[in-house]
């Protein structure tokens, strides 16, 4: 099935795998996760591999990332709305640095308790606003159609991995 939430459709099925070990190759090469948190963040993201309980994944992850990284997001100084609006377009236009800049005003030194930091976060009640979308089988020519467009997109930034 496709999945998208606010007009972004996330990777292919086929894909999740390749985009979520390429997010975990970049966040666990530690310059590159102290350099492009927000990247780190989009592919993550971007393979979007559960209906329910992504962000709160994702978030957990990229914060145990940035530890090693000696950095953490103050997540609860973020604004929700303006976070995802930022991730939305790093989505669609990935590796332009859009959730870096983004993420830059929060980073601050590692937290010691990580637990305690990601409880902290907004949103990661479970409460939804958009809520994710089954736009229809993989097999429909149109869905095909913005795959490929897609893919093209992530081709272009030299980024073919995920």
């Amino acid at each position: 099935m496709a999945v998208s939430r606010g007009g972004v459709l996330f990777a292919h099925p086929n894909s999740i795998q390749n985009a979520i070990e390429y997010a975990l190759k970049l966040g666990n090469n530690t310059t590159t996760m102290r350099e492009k948190p927000g990247e780190v963040m989009g592919y993550l993201a971007y393979g979007h591999p559960f209906l329910d309980g992504n962000g709160r994944t994702i978030m957990v992850a990229h914060s145990i990332l940035a530890q090693r990284a000696g950095f953490s997001i103050d997540w609860a100084s973020t604004d929700k709305a303006a976070y995802l609006q930022a991730l939305t377009k790093e989505l669609d236009n990935p590796c332009k640095g859009i959730l870096d800049k983004y993420l830059e005003p929060y980073i601050r030194v590692a937290v010691s308790d990580l637990k305690e930091h990601i409880a902290t976060a907004k949103g990661l009640d479970g409460g939804r606003g958009d809520t994710d979308t089954v736009r229809g089988s993989n097999d429909d020519p149109a869905i095909q159609a913005e795959y490929k467009q897609q893919q093209l997109k992530r081709d272009e930034r030299g980024k073919g991995q995920a």
